[in-house]
Protein backbone atom coordinates (compact mmCIF):
# COMPACT_ATOMS: atom_id res chain seq x y z
CA UNK A 1 0.00 0.00 0.00
CA UNK A 2 1.74 3.44 -0.90
CA UNK A 3 1.89 6.56 1.64
CA UNK A 4 0.04 8.93 1.07
CA UNK A 5 0.74 13.19 2.31
CA UNK A 6 -1.91 15.52 2.87
CA UNK A 7 -0.13 18.82 3.25
CA UNK A 8 -1.62 22.16 3.95
CA UNK A 9 -4.90 20.72 5.84
CA UNK A 10 -6.52 21.73 8.51
CA UNK A 11 -6.31 19.59 10.90
CA UNK A 12 -8.59 18.26 13.59
CA UNK A 13 -7.99 15.72 15.97
CA UNK A 14 -10.61 15.90 19.22
CA UNK A 15 -8.57 13.03 20.97
CA UNK A 16 -5.32 15.39 21.38
CA UNK A 17 -7.10 18.92 21.08
CA UNK A 18 -5.51 19.47 18.11
CA UNK A 19 -7.25 22.01 15.55
CA UNK A 20 -4.20 23.51 13.60
CA UNK A 21 -2.95 23.71 9.79
CA UNK A 22 0.04 20.95 9.43
CA UNK A 23 0.11 17.40 7.70
CA UNK A 24 -1.30 14.01 7.79
CA UNK A 25 1.46 11.49 6.46
CA UNK A 26 -0.54 8.12 5.72
CA UNK A 27 1.04 4.51 5.45
CA UNK A 28 0.98 0.82 5.55
CA UNK A 29 -3.14 1.26 6.63
CA UNK A 30 -1.89 3.82 9.75
CA UNK A 31 -1.26 7.12 10.87
CA UNK A 32 2.38 7.87 10.81
CA UNK A 33 1.81 11.59 11.95
CA UNK A 34 -0.26 14.26 12.20
CA UNK A 35 0.34 18.03 13.05
CA UNK A 36 1.77 21.26 12.52
CA UNK A 37 5.03 19.14 13.09
CA UNK A 38 4.51 16.78 10.87
CA UNK A 39 6.66 16.81 8.14
CA UNK A 40 9.49 16.81 10.19
CA UNK A 41 9.27 12.85 10.17
CA UNK A 42 10.26 13.09 6.22
CA UNK A 43 7.91 11.88 3.45
CA UNK A 44 8.26 8.47 2.56
CA UNK A 45 10.13 7.61 -0.65
CA UNK A 46 7.34 7.42 -3.36
CA UNK A 47 4.47 8.67 -1.17
CA UNK A 48 1.44 10.42 -3.05
CA UNK A 49 1.45 13.92 -2.13
CA UNK A 50 -2.02 15.82 -1.56
CA UNK A 51 -2.39 19.36 -1.07
CA UNK A 52 -5.10 20.13 0.75
CA UNK A 53 -5.37 24.19 0.27
CA UNK A 54 -6.80 24.13 3.47
CA UNK A 55 -9.31 21.58 3.58
CA UNK A 56 -10.24 20.12 6.89
CA UNK A 57 -8.37 16.89 7.86
CA UNK A 58 -11.61 14.96 10.37
CA UNK A 59 -11.09 11.24 12.04
CA UNK A 60 -13.67 9.03 10.48
CA UNK A 61 -16.76 9.84 11.67
CA UNK A 62 -18.30 6.45 13.69
CA UNK A 63 -22.00 6.72 14.21
CA UNK A 64 -23.18 4.60 16.84
CA UNK A 65 -27.11 3.59 15.96
CA UNK A 66 -27.78 2.35 12.07
CA UNK A 67 -30.36 0.60 11.17
CA UNK A 68 -29.74 -1.88 8.05
CA UNK A 69 -32.41 -4.21 6.43
CA UNK A 70 -30.17 -7.32 5.72
CA UNK A 71 -31.14 -9.90 6.77
CA UNK A 72 -34.79 -10.00 6.15
CA UNK A 73 -35.76 -6.44 4.46
CA UNK A 74 -32.86 -6.12 1.72
CA UNK A 75 -34.95 -3.88 -0.40
CA UNK A 76 -34.80 -0.81 2.18
CA UNK A 77 -30.95 -1.61 2.80
CA UNK A 78 -27.99 -3.90 2.40
CA UNK A 79 -25.07 -4.32 4.68
CA UNK A 80 -23.32 -3.20 1.38
CA UNK A 81 -25.71 -0.06 0.51
CA UNK A 82 -25.21 1.07 3.88
CA UNK A 83 -21.76 0.88 3.83
CA UNK A 84 -21.36 3.15 0.35
CA UNK A 85 -24.06 5.35 1.36
CA UNK A 86 -21.47 5.74 5.47
CA UNK A 87 -18.68 6.42 3.48
CA UNK A 88 -20.19 9.01 1.43
CA UNK A 89 -20.80 11.03 4.26
CA UNK A 90 -17.70 10.52 6.02
CA UNK A 91 -18.57 7.45 8.38
CA UNK A 92 -15.30 5.01 8.26
CA UNK A 93 -17.50 2.98 11.72
CA UNK A 94 -20.70 2.35 12.50
CA UNK A 95 -22.53 0.26 14.71
CA UNK A 96 -25.61 -1.72 13.62
CA UNK A 97 -28.68 -2.15 15.36
CA UNK A 98 -30.20 -5.79 15.79
CA UNK A 99 -33.60 -5.00 14.67
CA UNK A 100 -33.05 -7.51 11.64
CA UNK A 101 -35.41 -10.58 10.68
CA UNK A 102 -33.77 -12.68 12.67
CA UNK A 103 -33.16 -10.36 15.00
CA UNK A 104 -29.19 -10.44 16.30
CA UNK A 105 -29.87 -12.12 19.62
CA UNK A 106 -27.17 -15.05 18.64
CA UNK A 107 -23.68 -16.26 17.97
CA UNK A 108 -24.57 -16.83 14.59
CA UNK A 109 -26.61 -13.81 13.28
CA UNK A 110 -22.72 -11.76 15.21
CA UNK A 111 -21.14 -13.81 12.82
CA UNK A 112 -22.94 -13.31 10.13
CA UNK A 113 -23.13 -9.45 10.01
CA UNK A 114 -19.42 -9.51 10.42
CA UNK A 115 -18.64 -12.15 7.51
CA UNK A 116 -20.80 -9.98 5.77
CA UNK A 117 -19.49 -7.20 6.29
CA UNK A 118 -16.11 -8.09 5.56
CA UNK A 119 -16.62 -9.51 2.04
CA UNK A 120 -19.25 -6.50 1.38
CA UNK A 121 -18.82 -3.56 3.18
CA UNK A 122 -16.41 -0.42 1.99
CA UNK A 123 -16.15 0.80 5.95
CA UNK A 124 -16.24 -0.75 9.69
CA UNK A 125 -19.19 -2.57 10.75
CA UNK A 126 -19.80 -4.00 14.32
CA UNK A 127 -23.05 -5.32 15.12
CA UNK A 128 -24.60 -4.81 18.15
CA UNK A 129 -26.67 -7.29 20.07
CA UNK A 130 -30.35 -7.68 21.38
CA UNK A 131 -30.47 -7.41 24.91
CA UNK A 132 -33.59 -10.22 24.99
CA UNK A 133 -34.41 -13.02 22.60
CA UNK A 134 -36.08 -11.64 19.94
CA UNK A 135 -36.53 -8.33 21.26
CA UNK A 136 -39.21 -10.01 23.04
CA UNK A 137 -38.54 -7.88 26.23
CA UNK A 138 -38.40 -11.48 28.14
CA UNK A 139 -35.89 -13.85 27.96
CA UNK A 140 -32.15 -12.35 28.21
CA UNK A 141 -30.07 -13.12 25.46
CA UNK A 142 -26.30 -15.06 25.72
CA UNK A 143 -24.40 -11.66 26.62
CA UNK A 144 -21.07 -13.52 27.34
CA UNK A 145 -20.96 -15.81 24.01
CA UNK A 146 -22.07 -12.41 22.15
CA UNK A 147 -19.57 -10.10 23.34
CA UNK A 148 -17.30 -13.18 22.61
CA UNK A 149 -18.57 -13.48 19.05
CA UNK A 150 -18.05 -9.64 18.35
CA UNK A 151 -21.05 -7.82 19.69
CA UNK A 152 -19.98 -4.11 20.70
CA UNK A 153 -22.89 -3.27 22.55
CA UNK A 154 -26.24 -4.52 24.37
CA UNK A 155 -29.63 -3.01 23.03
CA UNK A 156 -33.44 -3.16 22.29
CA UNK A 157 -32.77 -1.20 18.93
CA UNK A 158 -36.08 0.99 18.72
CA UNK A 159 -37.87 -0.61 21.48
CA UNK A 160 -38.19 0.14 24.98
CA UNK A 161 -37.99 -2.43 27.49
CA UNK A 162 -41.22 -2.42 29.90
CA UNK A 163 -39.68 -4.56 32.82
CA UNK A 164 -37.57 -2.88 35.78
CA UNK A 165 -36.79 -6.52 36.80
CA UNK A 166 -35.40 -7.36 33.31
CA UNK A 167 -33.54 -4.12 32.79
CA UNK A 168 -31.78 -4.26 36.40
CA UNK A 169 -30.90 -8.30 35.40
CA UNK A 170 -29.58 -6.84 31.96
CA UNK A 171 -27.21 -4.11 33.68
CA UNK A 172 -25.72 -6.34 36.27
CA UNK A 173 -24.72 -9.05 33.72
CA UNK A 174 -23.45 -6.55 30.75
CA UNK A 175 -21.36 -4.98 33.94
CA UNK A 176 -19.86 -8.39 34.56
CA UNK A 177 -19.09 -8.87 30.45
CA UNK A 178 -17.43 -5.16 30.01
CA UNK A 179 -20.68 -4.28 27.53
CA UNK A 180 -22.72 -0.99 27.39
CA UNK A 181 -26.18 -1.56 27.56
CA UNK A 182 -27.69 1.68 24.90
CA UNK A 183 -31.13 1.94 25.56
CA UNK A 184 -33.69 4.12 23.49
CA UNK A 185 -36.58 5.36 25.78
CA UNK A 186 -40.06 5.37 24.66
CA UNK A 187 -42.85 4.36 26.96
CA UNK A 188 -44.96 2.11 24.92
CA UNK A 189 -47.90 3.33 27.14
CA UNK A 190 -47.72 6.87 27.20
CA UNK A 191 -46.70 6.84 23.24
CA UNK A 192 -50.04 4.45 22.73
CA UNK A 193 -51.43 6.26 19.32
CA UNK A 194 -48.87 9.13 18.95
CA UNK A 195 -47.51 10.35 16.03
CA UNK A 196 -45.78 13.25 16.47
CA UNK A 197 -44.96 15.82 19.62
CA UNK A 198 -47.52 16.21 21.90
CA UNK A 199 -48.35 20.27 22.19
CA UNK A 200 -50.54 23.13 20.34
CA UNK A 201 -49.11 21.96 16.69
CA UNK A 202 -50.56 18.44 17.11
CA UNK A 203 -53.91 19.87 18.32
CA UNK A 204 -53.77 22.12 15.03
CA UNK A 205 -52.88 18.80 12.67
CA UNK A 206 -55.83 16.50 14.39
CA UNK A 207 -52.31 14.46 15.33
CA UNK A 208 -52.35 12.02 18.39
CA UNK A 209 -49.51 13.35 20.50
CA UNK A 210 -46.41 12.15 22.76
CA UNK A 211 -45.46 13.49 25.56
CA UNK A 212 -42.18 14.51 26.45
CA UNK A 213 -42.92 12.31 29.92
CA UNK A 214 -42.80 9.27 27.72
CA UNK A 215 -38.98 9.38 27.15
CA UNK A 216 -38.27 11.16 30.74
CA UNK A 217 -39.96 8.02 32.71
CA UNK A 218 -38.49 4.92 31.52
CA UNK A 219 -35.04 7.02 31.40
CA UNK A 220 -35.30 8.13 34.66
CA UNK A 221 -35.82 4.42 35.96
CA UNK A 222 -33.21 3.32 33.85
CA UNK A 223 -30.57 5.82 35.36
CA UNK A 224 -31.83 4.54 38.93
CA UNK A 225 -31.00 0.88 37.70
CA UNK A 226 -27.73 2.12 36.63
CA UNK A 227 -26.79 3.76 40.14
CA UNK A 228 -28.19 0.69 41.73
CA UNK A 229 -26.27 -1.44 39.68
CA UNK A 230 -23.53 0.14 39.02
CA UNK A 231 -23.42 -0.48 35.30
CA UNK A 232 -22.58 1.74 32.18
CA UNK A 233 -25.82 2.72 30.52
CA UNK A 234 -25.96 4.54 27.08
CA UNK A 235 -29.31 6.67 26.97
CA UNK A 236 -29.33 6.20 23.46
CA UNK A 237 -31.21 8.62 21.75
CA UNK A 238 -32.84 11.58 23.68
CA UNK A 239 -34.53 14.62 22.64
CA UNK A 240 -36.19 16.66 25.44
CA UNK A 241 -34.73 19.62 28.01
CA UNK A 242 -35.71 17.13 30.91
CA UNK A 243 -34.48 14.33 29.76
CA UNK A 244 -30.91 16.48 29.28
CA UNK A 245 -31.72 17.45 32.86
CA UNK A 246 -32.16 14.06 34.29
CA UNK A 247 -28.99 12.67 32.68
CA UNK A 248 -27.18 15.94 33.83
CA UNK A 249 -27.68 15.38 37.42
CA UNK A 250 -26.75 11.28 37.07
CA UNK A 251 -23.33 12.67 35.76
CA UNK A 252 -23.32 15.05 38.65
CA UNK A 253 -24.10 12.19 40.85
CA UNK A 254 -21.25 9.61 39.80
CA UNK A 255 -23.49 7.28 37.67
CA UNK A 256 -21.87 5.80 34.57
CA UNK A 257 -24.29 7.45 32.37
CA UNK A 258 -23.72 8.76 28.45
CA UNK A 259 -26.01 10.12 26.29
CA UNK A 260 -26.85 10.25 22.50
CA UNK A 261 -29.02 12.52 20.31
CA UNK A 262 -29.32 11.75 16.65
CA UNK A 263 -28.72 14.61 14.35
CA UNK A 264 -32.45 15.30 13.69
CA UNK A 265 -33.55 16.29 16.90
CA UNK A 266 -30.36 18.55 16.93
CA UNK A 267 -31.14 20.06 13.35
CA UNK A 268 -35.04 20.07 12.98
CA UNK A 269 -38.28 20.48 15.26
CA UNK A 270 -41.73 19.62 15.10
CA UNK A 271 -42.92 22.32 12.84
CA UNK A 272 -40.61 20.57 9.57
CA UNK A 273 -43.87 18.04 10.21
CA UNK A 274 -45.57 20.86 8.26
CA UNK A 275 -48.36 19.92 5.47
CA UNK A 276 -47.77 15.61 7.29
CA UNK A 277 -44.51 15.42 5.72
CA UNK A 278 -43.80 11.41 6.61
CA UNK A 279 -40.39 11.82 5.97
CA UNK A 280 -40.37 13.81 9.56
CA UNK A 281 -42.26 11.10 11.47
CA UNK A 282 -39.54 9.84 13.80
CA UNK A 283 -38.77 8.02 17.21
CA UNK A 284 -38.79 9.71 19.29
CA UNK A 285 -40.95 12.65 17.28
CA UNK A 286 -39.32 15.96 16.76
CA UNK A 287 -39.72 18.55 19.64
CA UNK A 288 -40.53 21.71 20.17
CA UNK A 289 -38.14 24.73 19.20
CA UNK A 290 -36.65 25.06 23.06
CA UNK A 291 -36.40 21.55 23.75
CA UNK A 292 -33.98 21.17 20.23
CA UNK A 293 -32.13 24.77 21.59
CA UNK A 294 -31.70 22.79 25.05
CA UNK A 295 -30.46 19.90 23.15
CA UNK A 296 -27.70 21.69 21.30
CA UNK A 297 -26.66 23.70 24.87
CA UNK A 298 -26.32 20.24 26.64
CA UNK A 299 -24.25 18.65 23.34
CA UNK A 300 -22.23 21.86 23.66
CA UNK A 301 -21.40 21.38 27.17
CA UNK A 302 -21.07 17.37 27.22
CA UNK A 303 -24.38 16.53 28.64
CA UNK A 304 -24.96 14.94 25.28
CA UNK A 305 -21.87 12.67 24.50
CA UNK A 306 -22.52 11.37 20.83
CA UNK A 307 -24.34 12.64 17.97
CA UNK A 308 -26.30 9.81 15.84
CA UNK A 309 -27.45 9.48 12.79
CA UNK A 310 -30.43 6.96 13.26
CA UNK A 311 -30.57 5.69 9.99
CA UNK A 312 -33.94 3.75 9.70
CA UNK A 313 -34.61 2.89 5.70
CA UNK A 314 -37.89 2.80 5.03
CA UNK A 315 -39.44 2.46 1.16
CA UNK A 316 -42.79 3.64 0.04
CA UNK A 317 -45.09 0.69 0.90
CA UNK A 318 -44.42 1.77 4.79
CA UNK A 319 -43.45 5.77 4.03
CA UNK A 320 -46.08 6.85 1.24
CA UNK A 321 -49.58 6.68 3.67
CA UNK A 322 -50.86 9.06 6.12
CA UNK A 323 -49.12 10.43 8.19
CA UNK A 324 -50.87 8.43 11.70
CA UNK A 325 -50.11 5.07 9.41
CA UNK A 326 -46.75 5.46 8.27
CA UNK A 327 -43.69 3.70 9.73
CA UNK A 328 -41.33 6.27 11.95
CA UNK A 329 -37.24 6.52 10.57
CA UNK A 330 -35.64 8.53 8.29
CA UNK A 331 -31.90 7.69 6.53
CA UNK A 332 -29.01 9.60 7.73
CA UNK A 333 -25.39 7.93 6.68
CA UNK A 334 -24.91 10.47 4.03
CA UNK A 335 -26.14 13.57 5.44
CA UNK A 336 -24.99 13.37 9.30
CA UNK A 337 -21.84 15.34 8.79
CA UNK A 338 -23.04 18.30 6.34
CA UNK A 339 -26.49 18.92 8.83
CA UNK A 340 -24.04 18.48 12.00
CA UNK A 341 -22.05 21.29 10.44
CA UNK A 342 -24.97 23.78 10.46
CA UNK A 343 -24.42 23.71 14.35
CA UNK A 344 -20.67 24.63 13.77
CA UNK A 345 -21.17 27.47 10.81
CA UNK A 346 -24.36 28.98 13.22
CA UNK A 347 -21.92 29.20 15.91
CA UNK A 348 -23.66 26.84 18.18
CA UNK A 349 -21.38 24.30 18.84
CA UNK A 350 -17.42 24.68 18.35
CA UNK A 351 -15.51 22.52 15.49
CA UNK A 352 -13.46 20.17 17.88
CA UNK A 353 -16.66 19.33 20.00
CA UNK A 354 -18.60 18.69 17.10
CA UNK A 355 -15.81 16.46 16.19
CA UNK A 356 -15.28 14.52 19.16
CA UNK A 357 -19.45 13.83 19.42
CA UNK A 358 -19.25 12.55 15.82
CA UNK A 359 -16.04 10.33 15.76
CA UNK A 360 -13.82 10.55 19.00
CA UNK A 361 -16.49 10.20 21.93
CA UNK A 362 -18.44 7.48 20.22
CA UNK A 363 -14.88 5.25 19.37
CA UNK A 364 -14.04 5.76 23.05
CA UNK A 365 -17.52 5.22 24.54
CA UNK A 366 -17.84 1.46 22.70
CA UNK A 367 -14.23 0.74 22.79
CA UNK A 368 -14.01 0.93 18.75
CA UNK A 369 -10.86 1.58 16.95
CA UNK A 370 -10.29 5.02 14.74
CA UNK A 371 -12.15 8.31 16.21
CA UNK A 372 -8.12 9.56 16.55
CA UNK A 373 -5.54 11.16 14.24
CA UNK A 374 -2.95 10.18 16.45
CA UNK A 375 0.08 8.14 15.19
CA UNK A 376 -0.09 4.33 14.95
CA UNK A 377 -3.79 4.70 14.72
CA UNK A 378 -5.91 3.07 11.60
CA UNK A 379 -5.62 5.83 9.58
CA UNK A 380 -9.36 5.83 9.00
CA UNK A 381 -10.10 10.01 7.95
CA UNK A 382 -11.97 11.86 5.82
CA UNK A 383 -10.92 15.56 3.87
CA UNK A 384 -13.65 17.64 3.96
CA UNK A 385 -14.85 21.21 2.58
CA UNK A 386 -16.15 23.07 5.49
CA UNK A 387 -17.31 25.44 3.26
CA UNK A 388 -18.50 23.81 -0.05
CA UNK A 389 -22.48 24.31 -0.76
CA UNK A 390 -25.10 21.36 -2.12
CA UNK A 391 -28.53 20.74 -2.41
CA UNK A 392 -29.55 17.01 -0.79
CA UNK A 393 -31.27 15.60 -3.84
CA UNK A 394 -33.45 12.10 -3.96
CA UNK A 395 -31.26 11.39 -7.52
CA UNK A 396 -28.13 11.53 -4.95
CA UNK A 397 -28.55 9.25 -2.36
CA UNK A 398 -26.96 6.19 -2.63
CA UNK A 399 -28.70 4.40 0.15
CA UNK A 400 -31.29 1.76 -1.27
CA UNK A 401 -34.27 3.72 0.52
CA UNK A 402 -34.80 7.31 -0.21
CA UNK A 403 -36.75 8.60 3.10
CA UNK A 404 -34.22 11.69 4.31
CA UNK A 405 -35.62 14.06 6.68
CA UNK A 406 -33.05 16.61 4.48
CA UNK A 407 -34.79 16.07 0.83
CA UNK A 408 -33.93 19.67 -0.73
CA UNK A 409 -32.07 21.20 2.07
CA UNK A 410 -28.91 23.37 1.95
CA UNK A 411 -25.81 21.97 3.24
CA UNK A 412 -22.42 23.29 3.72
CA UNK A 413 -19.79 21.30 3.88
CA UNK A 414 -18.90 18.31 2.30
CA UNK A 415 -16.91 15.18 2.16
CA UNK A 416 -14.21 14.97 -0.54
CA UNK A 417 -12.86 11.76 0.11
CA UNK A 418 -12.95 8.99 2.82
CA UNK A 419 -10.12 6.38 3.90
CA UNK A 420 -10.16 3.37 6.26
CA UNK A 421 -7.46 1.38 7.02
CA UNK A 422 -5.34 3.86 4.38
CA UNK A 423 -7.38 2.73 1.61
CA UNK A 424 -9.60 5.48 -0.29
CA UNK A 425 -13.15 4.55 -0.38
CA UNK A 426 -14.77 7.22 -1.28
CA UNK A 427 -13.29 10.34 -3.64
CA UNK A 428 -15.99 13.13 -4.64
Amino acid sequence: MSATVFQNARIVDPSRAIDEIGTVIVENGTIRAAGGNALGQGVPDGATVVDCAGKAILPGLVDARVFVGEPGAEHRETIASASHAAAAGGITSFIMMPDTAPVIDDVALVEFVLRTARETACVNIYPAAAITKGLQGDELSEFGLLRAAGAVALTQGRRTLASALTMRRALTYARDMGLVVAHATQDPDLTSRGVMNEGLLASWLGLPGIPREAEAIPLQRDLMLARLTGARYHAAEISTAMSAEAVRRAKEEGIQVTAGISINHLCLNENDVGEYRTFFRLSPPLRAEEDRLAMVEALKEGTVDIIVSSHDPQDVDTKRLPFEEAAAGAIGLETLLAAALRLYHSGDVPLLRLVEALSTAPARLFGLPGGTLRPSAPADLIVVDLEAPWIVREADIRSLSKNTAFEGARMQGRVLQTMVAGRTVFSA
